[in-house]
């Protein structure tokens, strides 16, 4: 900025709604938007050099660098086989040259271990369990992307959060006012709802409806100073200001340094308030069941320290970040990786790429189209954000599915392969028996569209 004075809303960059002042020297975003002011700035950076196109780099580059993850029961295909190969072929030079049985039964033998152990049970394990799982999670409201995820999801140690717009509604308002004992606190508010009616900062409309207060005080003239607050005098020539903790000057705020908006009259302290969000509906629950299955929660945010504080102390979150922007967010998680698998859930342009390099990315209905094609899970029930429990539940769920059908092939196939082996079944019969160890598996994966998800 190089003139001139202005609040921009910098939600693109730092997922922030509240405005950020910018004044003769500061740096300004391209993308941003200007809410209130006049700025003249000059063009530094264009083109590749950008944040925006820097942001979108870092989510091109986390997706193509993001590992892939092999099912485990490819990976014990990869064994299985080849081991049953084996044991045929001794089946059947074991029965003919050591047992003196004859060739063609010796060859039905060797034939019947390869029968009895075809892996298809093996192979429909994994899949079958996660098309269940899958479709559970969807009809419980969730959209996951890739079978993979539900493996990924059940061996994640770390939940990192946004704040703004995800543990909270991002839509800020006065919450705490501290006032003069001068004053009553409906005489205050009165007052703030007359002076903001005069204004356009979003501030304003989340004193909706004080203007309508009993108010003793009539303001003659009102004026704007864009960029710090609102000036006023009254009908006994008292002055008033009303505006950030800049605005206030010399006048004295002893104790209050950390609040976001004052009154004042005749440079003398009338109230002092705190803006803050509206927390979700369910998230303290949320955090409070996700710590009980052992998740190490982190809250990561491009506000200010104080606003950050109060909403982790709200939800019981003791490692919190604060005035992060979308480089050093993908930092942070790289750093968690190293302890685990990480979680990242957001919903903003700014949290795209964390959740690209996050080894779970997810968003919610309602999050920015970019948030949403980072992400492999979508909580489809917009604000509903306790909807994220369920998405670890059926993870947990499908994830255990999967063993015991991994188990029951390996149970099947450890009594079965010796009996064949040995001569006691034809293949006719290990046709059917192997049939009979797919059914029980496809099964078993089909419980999961009726077990409960509910803690």
């Amino acid at each position: 900025v190089v003139g001139g004075s202005g609040l921009c809303d910098e939600s693109l960059v730092n997922g922030e709604s509240v405005p950020v002042e910018k004044t003769e020297g500061s740096m300004v975003y391209g993308g941003t938007h200007l809410e209130h002011g006049n700025l003249t700035i000059r063009v530094e950076k264009s083109g590749n050099t950008m944040l925006l196109n820097q942001i979108i780099e870092q989510v091109k580059d986390a997706q193509r660098h993001k590992p892939s993850i092999q099912k485990l029961g490819d990976k014990v295909s990869h064994v299985f086989v080849p081991v049953v190969m084996l044991i045929s072929l001794l089946t059947f030079f074991v029965s003919y040259f050591f047992f003196s049985v004859e060739s063609g039964k010796a060859l039905m033998s060797a034939i019947a271990v390869l029968v009895i152990s075809c892996p298809c049970a093996l192979g429909l394990a994994t899949p079958t369990a996660v098309m269940a799982g899958i479709g559970r999670a969807t009809r419980s409201g969730l959209l996951i992307r890739g079978g993979q995820t539900l493996e990924v999801l059940s061996e994640v140690k770390t939940v990192v959060f946004d704040k703004t717009g995800t543990l909270t509604d991002g839509q800020f308002s006065i919450h705490e006012i501290h006032v003069n004992e001068k004053f009553r606190i409906d005489e205050v508010k009165a007052i703030v709802g007359r002076l903001e009616q005069h204004s356009n900062h979003p501030i304003a409309r989340s004193v909706a409806g004080w203007e309508r207060l009993s108010c003793s005080y009539a303001f003659n003239h009102v004026t704007e100073m864009k960029g710090y607050g609102l000036k006023a005098v009254d009908q006994n020539n008292n002055t008033w200001i009303l505006g950030s903790l800049k605005f206030m000057g010399d006048i004295p705020v002893e104790g209050f340094e950390t609040f976001d908006l004052f009154l004042t009259c005749n440079e003398q302290m009338v109230a002092a308030m705190r803006i803050s969000d509206q927390v979700r509906s369910g998230a303290a629950s949320l955090v409070k069941q996700l710590e009980l299955r052992g998740k190490r929660m982190v809250m990561i945010s491009g506000d200010r320290e104080h606003r950050c504080a109060e909403v982790a102390a709200l939800l019981g979150i003791k490692e919190y970040y604060y005035g992060k922007l979308p480089d050093e967010k993908t930092a942070i998680l790289a750093e968690l990786r190293k302890y685990g698998k990480v979680a990242m859930v957001g919903d903003g342009i700014n949290d795209a790429p964390a959740l690209a390099s996050a080894d779970v990315g997810i968003s919610l209905s309602g999050a920015t189209d970019v948030a949403i094609k980072s992400a492999q899970v979508v909580l489809m029930q917009q604000g509903n954000i306790a909807l994220l429990e369920k998405v670890f539940i059926i993870s947990d769920l499908t994830m255990r599915t999967i063993r015991q059908n991994l188990f029951f092939s390996f149970f099947y196939n450890l009594l079965a392969i010796p009996v064949a082996a040995a001569g006691f079944l034809s293949p006719v019969i290990g046709t059917l028996a192997m049939a009979l160890s797919d059914v029980v598996v496809v099964g078993n994966s089909i419980r999961l569209k009726f077990r409960s998800v509910s803690r």
